[in-house]
C-alpha cells in the first residue's frame, strides 16, 4: 500500500522559503505532491516563522493555525484516497498515484472553508485581529470535524450538516457553551457569505444550540482577594507578577488584561486613569488609587511608553507579546488558585467577575456597576451576577 508523509523541502539558502509537500511512497519509490504553502524564517530567529501562500500572501506565524488545519484536512483526504486505492488492488506506479493525489488548495468563494480563509485575511487587513483569531479557532474545529472530506460548497451548508457538527462537538466532550461559541461564529462567517450574495439565506443553524447557559460562578470573595494580596511570592517573580496583574485588574474595576497591556503612561493624568476598551471602544475613567501606584512602582518600565511591563519590545509585534503574556499570567494564576484550594480556576477574568460581584454585595446599583465596567448594556452585567451569594438569600 502507498503511504504518505508531510515534509518540508530543505532550505536552499539562508532565509529562503521552504516549500511544504506531501511525500507519497509506493513500491519503494518516492514522489511529491506539492502544496501552495511555504514557510520562511526570520534571519535573526529561526522560531519566528511566516506563512507564505499565493492565496494568503505573507502572513505572521499566527496563521500557522490555518496551515495546521489545512494540513490535517489534506492528510485526511490523502489517507482516504490511498486506502481506496489499496482496497481496489491498485498496482499503478508512484507517478500515477501522485497524480491522482494532487489536489490544489481550494480557491474562490464557492466553498465555505475557502471563503472563511479569505474573510480572515480581510479582517486582518483592516485591523480586526481578535475577530480573525476567533474565526481561525472555529474554522480549525470545523476542519477537524470534516476529517479529510474536503471543503463544503456553500449550498451544502445546511441544517443537517450543522446538526452533525453539533453531535461531533458533543462526542468530543465540548460543553454546550463552547459548542454554542463555535456555532455562533460559524453562523457569522456564513452570514458574511450571504451579505456578499454568494448564497441565499437558508438558516442552517436553526436546529443547533446558539444560546448561553449559566456557567459556574467565577467570582471569588473579598476574603480570598485579601489572601491573594497578602501572599509572599518574592521567591517566584513570574507568579508574583501574575498575582499583581490580577490585583491591578480588580483595583481598576475589572480591567481586562488586553487593556492593561496597552495602557500608556500618558493615560495617567493626575489622579485619573483614562483608556478605551479594546473590545468596545468605550472610554473609561478611573480614579487613581495608592494600591494601583504601588504595583506600577514595583516594575521598571524606564524607556517605555507603556505603564506596565507587558509589551516590552517596541520593535516587535505588540499583540503577540500581549498574547504570550496573557497565557503565562493565566497559567501562573491557575497554579496559584490550586495552592489556595479554589474550586474553580483562577484567571484574569475572575478579577473582573469578582469586582462586579463584590460591588453588588456592597449594594452598588446595577446601572453603576454596568457603567463602571464599560458594558454596552445592563443585560451584559446581569450575566456576571446571575449567581447570587446564597448567604445574602439566607
Amino acid at each position: 500500500m502507498a503511504t504518505s508523509k508531510i515534509k518540508s523541502r530543505p532550505l536552499s539558502a539562508e532565509c529562503k522559503e521552504g516549500r511544504l509537500h506531501f511525500q507519497i511512497i509506493h513500491n519503494q519509490v518516492s514522489r511529491q505532491v506539492n502544496i501552495d504553502y511555504r514557510i520562511s524564517f526570520s534571519p535573526n530567529n529561526k522560531q519566528d516563522l511566516k506563512l507564505v501562500s499565493p492565496v494568503l500572501g505573507t502572513s505572521p506565524s499566527g496563521d500557522l493555525l490555518i496551515l495546521d488545519g489545512y494540513l490535517e484536512e489534506g492528510a485526511g483526504q490523502l489517507h482516504h484516497l490511498l486506502s481506496q486505492l489499496a482496497y481496489s488492488g491498485c498496482t499503478d506506479s508512484a507517478d500515477k498515484i501522485a497524480g491522482l493525489c494532487h489536489k490544489p488548495v481550494p480557491k474562490g468563494d464557492s466553498h465555505f472553508i475557502a471563503f472563511a480563509r479569505e474573510l480572515i485575511q480581510e479582517l486582518r487587513k483592516i485591523g480586526k485581529e481578535r475577530t480573525a483569531e476567533t474565526y481561525v479557532t472555529v474554522l480549525n474545529s470545523f476542519i477537524r470535524f470534516r476529517h479529510g472530506r474536503g471543503d463544503v460548497p456553500l449550498e451544502r451548508m445546511d441544517s443537517a450538516l450543522m446538526v452533525e457538527y453539533g453531535t461531533w462537538l458533543k462526542n468530543c466532550g465540548i460543553c454546550p457553551n463552547s459548542s454554542s461559541f463555535y456555532m455562533r461564529n460559524l453562523r457569522a462567517i456564513y452570514n458574511r457569505a450571504v451579505e456578499k450574495e454568494l448564497i441565499i439565506q437558508r438558516n442552517p443553524f436553526k436546529h443547533v444550540y446558539t444560546g448561553i447557559d449559566k456557567t459556574i460562578k467565577r467570582a471569588v470573595s473579598l476574603e480570598i482577594i485579601r489572601s491573594i494580596r497578602n501572599l509572599d511570592l518574592r521567591l517566584s517573580p513570574s507568579v508574583e507578577f501574575a498575582r499583581d496583574m490580577f490585583l491591578f485588574s480588580f483595583y481598576t474595576r475589572g480591567m481586562s488584561f488586553v487593556d492593561i497591556a496597552y495602557l500608556k503612561k500618558a493615560d495617567l493624568k493626575g489622579d485619573v486613569l483614562s483608556y478605551r476598551r479594546c473590545k468596545t471602544g468605550q472610554q473609561i475613567f478611573i480614579k487613581w488609587e495608592k494600591l494601583m501606584q504601588e504595583i506600577v512602582d514595583k516594575y521598571d518600565t524606564g524607556g517605555s511608553s507603556y505603564l506596565l511591563p507587558i509589551i516590552k519590545k517596541l520593535d516587535k509585534d505588540a499583540r503577540r507579546q500581549y498574547q504570550s503574556a496573557a497565557h503565562l499570567v493565566n497559567r501562573k494564576l491557575k497554579t496559584l488558585g490550586q495552592q489556595l484550594g479554589l474550586s474553580a480556576p483562577l484567571t484574569m477574568y475572575v478579577a473582573r467577575h469578582s469586582w462586579a460581584s463584590i460591588a453588588k454585595s456592597k449594594n452598588v446599583p446595577l446601572p453603576v456597576i454596568s457603567e463602571a465596567m464599560g458594558h454596552d448594556s445592563e443585560s451584559t452585567t446581569r450575566i456576571y451576577l446571575t449567581s447570587l451569594d446564597t448567604s445574602m438569600v439566607d
